[in-house]
């Protein structure tokens, strides 16, 4: 608790309330100290706020305008979508076909005659395997299956189990999960269902294989579906047959990859389906209006940032100058106190002038013939007051993307050696990461220490002016305190001769 003081007794003078109006024209230098790092933090911030927004910026180029794949999107029509679906994967260039689907792949499969239960009686897949068969210990199976690309796995897949805690209905999940096979226990036959997770056929053998005694003496399955099938308990797996551009060939699946563009079979009727592929003019559109809406925002920020003006008689507020005001009067003034903090700042100026130059310098080694984006519809606004901003020509532009996707690609994301040589996109995102950098190097970001960039360490630097001053008032106001203290005694004293002479005379 703060010493109580209590003044004047003597003198009759509000002493308490003359040093308060000493000591705020002592504070005045620390008032001043305390406006400039209010500035300075509103400056750190406003780099900040510019650092991220340019981050996001740099982040939606790369996941657009720099992406292939925005550039490989189709528009693609099937005369018959019941018989086959295409999907567009990574290919650049249109495509068109004829397809005529003798047979679809079919999965190898086999079954189990009726299961029962070692002794007799009804079987139940939720008992343990040692009630149900009599099993002991730790058991073996076996699995081998065919893969999706249409060869046989090399090796068989193991399952160990102890038959004391395993049940068919647990050892079947694990069967399923780890496998390429799917079995299924049916309740109604008592039998067991296995499937090839992949179609197919394989030309040197059987797709299924088992191996273990559960497999074979209990639950009676063939070793594998060719045997099987010799026993009426199969089928084999078989390959998708169909004529593709007049050429008779096969697949293991009926989903497949052609030159980049995926082909789904769904029906086998023998019968030609048609189709062809063009770009999807407008969804390559909308993300190049995306770029160029974000660039205009980010020039926008940055321009109103470099060119806000600066009110010099508006400094920041001090507490006690808050307190005195309005909350409406507070905003009104911290709004002129806070505007100018990065005018004319060389950092920003430079990367505004850097990134017009990125949009602007022709792309040299091309090989669509398009080295400028004035070529395709993107130009800088005529209107001075834009200060850079880009506009777009939409029928320019989507007459240029149905053209040639790859082209307008080839002007955004190509790769090159040097600056000269690369697209627009890498350009842009060079610059944002030098422009950041700095920032950076200026104002740090919210997880930086203040002593690792040049704000912070000026702010820590007027954090320990400000505590040495605190000091230094607290020793002033005790002085003060000491010679109004002084001058009461004083004071004190000469009363009391007053009254001691009054009395020695009679008075």
């Amino acid at each position: 608790m703060a010493d109580m003081r209590i003044g004047g007794l003597a003198s009759g003078m509000d002493t308490d309330q003359i040093i308060k109006d000493l000591m705020k024209a002592e504070r005045i230098p620390l008032n001043k100290l305390e406006q400039k790092k209010q500035y300075l933090e509103w400056q750190r911030d406003d780099y900040r706020d510019l650092n991220k927004m340019m981050f996001e910026f740099s982040n939606n180029i790369f996941d657009g305008v720099m992406k292939q794949g925005t550039y490989t999107q189709k528009t693609i029509t099937v005369s018959n979508p019941n018989e086959v679906s295409v999907k567009n994967i990574n290919s650049t260039t249109d495509f068109t076909g004829t397809l005529k689907v003798e047979k679809l792949a079919t999965a190898a499969t086999m079954y189990s005659s009726a299961i029962t239960q070692s002794g007799g009686g009804a079987f139940d897949p939720k008992k343990k395997l040692s009630e149900s068969f009599g099993m002991t210990g730790e058991q073996s199976i076996k699995v081998k299956a065919i893969k999706a690309d249409g060869t046989m796995a090399a090796d068989f897949t193991e399952i160990k189990f102890t038959a004391e805690d395993e049940t068919l209905d647990s050892l079947i999940a694990k069967i399923n999960a780890q496998t390429g096979v799917t079995m299924f226990y049916d309740q109604q036959t008592k039998q067991m269902s296995v499937m090839s997770k992949n179609t197919g056929s394989n030309s040197t053998g059987p797709e299924i294989e088992l191996q273990g005694a559960l497999f074979t003496s209990h639950l009676n399955l063939d070793a594998d579906n060719d045997t099987a099938l010799i026993n009426n308990k199969g089928s084999i797996g078989e390959n998708a047959k169909f004529t593709y551009n007049g050429m008779a060939t096969e697949r293991s699946s009926n989903t497949f990859t052609i030159n980049g563009f995926e082909l789904t079979l769904k029906n086998a009727s023998n019968t030609n389906v048609t189709f062809a592929s063009q770009p999807d003019t407008d969804k390559i559109l909308d993300k190049i209006v995306k770029f160029v809406d974000e660039y205009n925002k980010l020039i926008e920020k940055v321009n109103g940032e470099v060119n806000e003006r600066k009110y010099r008689d508006f400094q920041p507020l001090t507490a006690e100058q808050k307190e005195s005001m309005e909350e409406k009067e507070i905003e009104l003034w911290e709004e002129k106190s806070r505007s100018g903090t990065l005018r004319n700042d060389s950092v920003l100026t430079s990367g505004l002038n850097k990134m017009r130059t990125d949009l602007y310098s022709p792309i040299s080694g091309g090989t669509s013939g398009i080295s400028q984006l004035a070529q395709i519809g993107i130009e800088t606004s005529s209107n001075y007051l834009d200060r850079g901003k880009l506009i777009i020509d939409e029928n320019k532009l989507k007459e240029a993307i149905s053209k040639d996707p790859n082209a307008i690609y080839e002007i955004f994301a190509k790769d090159g050696a040097t600056s000269n040589e690369q697209g627009i996109a890498r350009r842009l995102r060079d610059t944002l990461k030098d422009t950041m950098d700095s920032i950076e190097q200026k104002a740090g970001k919210a997880s930086s220490t203040n002593n690792t960039f040049t704000l912070g360490r000026l702010l820590n630097n007027m954090d320990s002016q400000m505590d040495r001053f605190e000091d230094r008032l607290i020793q002033v106001e005790d002085r003060y305190w000491r010679q109004f203290t002084a001058m009461e005694k004083a004071i004190q004293r000469s009363n009391q001769q007053s009254m001691f002479l009054m009395n020695q005379f009679g008075g």
